[in-house]
């Protein structure tokens, strides 16, 4: 289980996981969708960073606690 952050990378956004950055992408969107399929796929979090780096976003693939109410 690990994080999948979207990070601003140069003119471009990356995908990091674990602090390693594993592709970079023209757009933010393209970004945020290749990293919800890693965030599936490693059953972790994705974090959306804006371009000043401060977190925008989280949503939680596949490590969700069953008991939590709604």
């Amino acid at each position: 289980m690990s994080d999948v952050h979207i990070t601003p990378s140069g003119d471009g956004w990356a995908i990091e996981v674990d602090g390693d950055e594993r592709e970079t992408f023209d757009t933010q969107d393209q970004a945020i969708e290749r990293g919800r399929a890693v965030a599936e796929e490693e059953q972790g979090e994705l974090v959306v960073h804006g371009q000043g780096g401060e977190i925008r976003e989280k949503s939680s693939h596949g490590n969700d606690p069953r008991d939590v109410p709604g």
